[in-house]
C-alpha cells in the first residue's frame, strides 16, 4: 500500500502548534468557573421573581461560558498572524455597529442609555462597545507593529507648509493622526449613547498600545490633559453625568432614589465581614440590590465569601494581568506583544472600574466585571480575546537549556 505523503509544515505552522501557556489558561478557566457560580448565586432570587425560573440567568451564562471556552481553544490554535488583515474589517464593523444602536428598531434603550442592539431570535441584546474594544486592539496592534518599517515622509522644504509638516512629523504628530481619528470617532459614538465607562476603557486600551509601541511620552501628557478637560466638559454639560457625580459624592442624600443602588451595594460589602455569610446566603440579593447579576455581582461576592474570598478573587485577576504582561514581554514579535498589552490592559482597567464603582471609589459608570457579570456575548468576546493571548503564547520561543 502506498503511503500518503504528508505535506511538510511551514515554519509559521510549526510555531503555531507550540504549547500554550498553562498558567494563563488555568487562571482564565478558574475565573470563568467562579464567575458563573457567583453569578448564579447572586441572580437566582431575581430570576425566580422576574422570570419564574431560578436558573434562568445561570443556564444561559453557563451555555455561553462552555461555548466561549470551546471558541477560546479554537482561537488559540489559529495563527494570530492571520488577524493582521482582519483588523481593518473588525474596526470598521465595530464602528458600524455603534452607529446601529441609534437606528430605530435596531437599537435598544435601558436605564437612560441607548447602548444595545435588540435581541434577535434566541440571541439576547448586546452592547456593540464589546466589539469596539476588540476592533481597536486589533487595528492599533496591526498598524503599530509595522511602525519601524514605514518609509520616512518627505516634504517640500521650499514652502512654509512643507516646513510646518516636517516639524509635525519630527515631533510625531502626523504619526498619531490616524489613531487619534479612530479614537475620536469611537469615543464620540460612545458618548452619544451615553457610555462613559466604555469611552474611558477604549481610550485606555488605545493609549496602552501606543505606549507599548514607543510613542513619545510627551504626547501622553498632552492627551491626559485633553482627556481631563474633555471629561470635565462632559460632566458639567450633561445632566446625566452631573446627576451621577452628585450621587457619588453623597449617595446617602437620596437612599430611596438615585443613591439606592450604591447604598445597598455598600451594605452588602460591609455585611460580609472577614469570612462572609457563606455561598448562597446573601441577604441583599433578595431584591434589595438592583442589577446584581450584571454590574453589581461583586458586592454579593463580598457578602457571601467575605473579605478573604473577595481578596482571593482579586488576587486571581492580578495574577492573570501580571501573567498577561509577562507573555507580552516574551512574545515572538511586536504584533503579538501589542495584542496582549491591549487585551490585558482592557481586563485590568475594566476590573478596576467595576470594583471602583461598586465600592463608591469612583462615580457610577455602568461597566461589567469580566467573567462574572451576566452577558453571554460579552463573555464570549472576552474568551475570544483570551484565545488570542493563548495563540500568541504558542509562539513564544522556548528558553535555551543551560
Amino acid at each position: 500500500m502506498a503511503r500518503k505523503l504528508k505535506r511538510d509544515l511551514t515554519v509559521e505552522e510549526q510555531l503555531a502548534r507550540g504549547p500554550l501557556d498553562l498558567p494563563f489558561l488555568m487562571l482564565v478557566l478558574l475565573l470563568t468557573a467562579i464567575g458563573v457560580i457567583m453569578m448564579f448565586s447572586a441572580s437566582y432570587a431575581d430570576a425566580l421573581y422576574n422570570m419564574d425560573d431560578p436558573t434562568y440567568y445561570f443556564m444561559r451564562q453557563g451555555l455561553f461560558a462552555v461555548g466561549g471556552v470551546v471558541i477560546m481553544y479554537i482561537m488559540s490554535k489559529i495563527n494570530y498572524q492571520t488577524l493582521r488583515w482582519l483588523s481593518v474589517f473588525a474596526l470598521v464593523g465595530s464602528i458600524i455597529l455603534l452607529v446601529m444602536v441609534k437606528i430605530p428598531g435596531i437599537g435598544a434603550s435601558g436605564g437612560g442609555a441607548n447602548r444595545w442592539i435588540r435581541a434577535i431570535g434566541p440571541l439576547p441584546r448586546w452592547q456593540p462597545s464589546e466589539a469596539a474594544k476588540l476592533g481597536v486592539i486589533l487595528y492599533f496592534s496591526a498598524r503599530l507593529s509595522k511602525r519601524n518599517t514605514e518609509k520616512k515622509r518627505h516634504f517640500n522644504k521650499r514652502t512654509y507648509s512643507g516646513h510646518f509638516l516636517e516639524l509635525l512629523d519630527r515631533i510625531g504628530f502626523l504619526e498619531l493622526v490616524p489613531y487619534g481619528v479612530v479614537l475620536v470617532i469611537i469615543a464620540g459614538l460612545l458618548l452619544l449613547q451615553p457610555h462613559l465607562s466604555a469611552t474611558i476603557l477604549i481610550l485606555a486600551i488605545g493609549a496602552s498600545i501606543l505606549f507599548a509601541a514607543g510613542i513619545r511620552l510627551g504626547w501622553f501628557a498632552a492627551g491626559g490633559a485633553f482627556m481631563v478637560a474633555a471629561l470635565w466638559l462632559v460632566v458639567n454639560t450633561t445632566d446625566y453625568m452631573a446627576d451621577r457625580i452628585a450621587i457619588w459624592q453623597n449617595p446617602w442624600t437620596d437612599t430611596q432614589g438615585d443613591g439606592y443602588q450604591i447604598v445597598q451595594s455598600l451594605y452588602a460589602i460591609g455585611s460580609g465581614g472577614l469570612l462572609g455569610l457563606g455561598l448562597g446566603n446573601s441577604r441583599q440579593k433578595f431584591l434589595y440590590l438592583p442589577e446584581l447579576q450584571n454590574d453589581y455581582v461583586f458586592p454579593i461576592v463580598c457578602e457571601e465569601l467575605g473579605f478573604i474570598g473577595a481578596a482571593m478573587i482579586l488576587l486571581l485577576f492580578a495574577l492573570l494581568i501580571i501573567r498577561g504582561y509577562w507573555l507580552a514581554l516574551h512574545a515572538r514579535d511586536r504584533f503579538g506583544a501589542l495584542l496582549i498589552v491591549g487585551i490585558t490592559t482592557q481586563v485590568a482597567v475594566q476590573v478596576f472600574l467595576n470594583i471602583g464603582v461598586v465600592t463608591n471609589l469612583i462615580p457610577p459608570t455602568g461597566i461589567s466585571l469580566p467573567f462574572f457579570s451576566y452577558g453571554g456575548t460579552a463573555l464570549v468576546i472576552q474568551l475570544v480575546e483570551m484565545g488570542i493571548v493563548l495563540s500568541v503564547s504558542r509562539q513564544i520561543p522556548a528558553p535555551k537549556a543551560g
